[in-house]
């Protein structure tokens, strides 16, 4: 069986660290996972390009809830993309959708004019087309480079069928990166029906720091109240079994 390439999602430098002991092929760097990935900043993207040499897609996304921004949230998005790429950044991973869901073309296709030669990835914002493959097919004719999605399913082993229709669909066109929920349970069955040559994988475990536990009432987050001495990580060997599985 051909390599299958392997892409990490990851929320911190340590995060791609521990994708690149694992074997990883890529990484997407983000930030503020809880909420899907943000744009990271440029001090991550810097320190990952200095510490690991795997290609580094970065998120441009410059708030949770959502894919229609505001004009002010969308020049961010602008600025942050050139601020990126002037930094090293390897590709740009973005979406912009209108309203209804559908494909805001404008605003697509001025990032993929920024981005130039290098990868340009459309993220899951696919997954709430109401038309998947029309929004392909626009995709198709910008110049995306690729296309992570989960098949319009929650979990992307539930919408492995819908992926193997993109690709169909793609005819080598767009590269399709299967991604949300997969495992080592299910990576064998989500390669071997979708036909894919590729995978976004994220596997987290927790590491502790103690340096507030001198007092547990303080919370410095939001409402739900996480324990402030935990943190998560990559788990870079789970990361090496899919590794050596694929």
């Amino acid at each position: 069986m051909p390599k299958i390439t392997l892409e990490v999602c990851c929320g911190s430098v340590e995060d791609v660290l521990q994708a690149a002991r694992g074997g990883a092929d890529r990484v997407e760097l983000n930030s503020c996972l809880f909420h899907g990935g943000l744009t990271p900043s440029i001090g991550e993207l810097i320190t990952a390009k200095a510490l690991c040499d795997l290609p580094v897609m970065t998120m441009v996304r410059p708030r949770q809830g959502g894919f229609c921004y505001t004009d002010a949230e969308y020049r961010t998005a602008l600025a942050d993309a050139e601020q990126l790429l002037a930094h090293g950044a390897d590709g740009l991973v973005f979406g912009f959708l209108n309203p209804d869901g559908t494909l805001d073309v404008a605003r697509t296709r001025e990032l993929c004019r920024l981005a130039g030669d290098r990868t340009k990835v459309f993220h899951r914002a696919i997954d709430v087309a109401p038309d998947w493959r029309k929004m392909l097919g626009q995709l198709i004719e910008l110049g995306v480079d690729r296309v992570l999605t989960s098949g319009q399913a929650p979990d992307v082993f539930y919408g492995v069928d819908v992926i193997r229709e993109m690709m169909d669909f793609a005819k080598g066109a767009i590269q399709i990166l299967p991604g949300a929920g997969v495992n080592l349970k299910n990576v064998d069955a989500i390669i071997e029906r979708t036909g894919c040559g590729q995978i976004h994988v994220a596997r987290f475990t927790q590491a502790v720091d103690p340096s507030t536990a001198n007092n547990r009432d303080i919370y410095y987050g939001g409402a739900l109240y996480p324990p402030e001495d935990r943190y998560d990580v990559i788990d870079g060997g789970y990361i090496a079994r899919i590794r050596e599985r694929i």
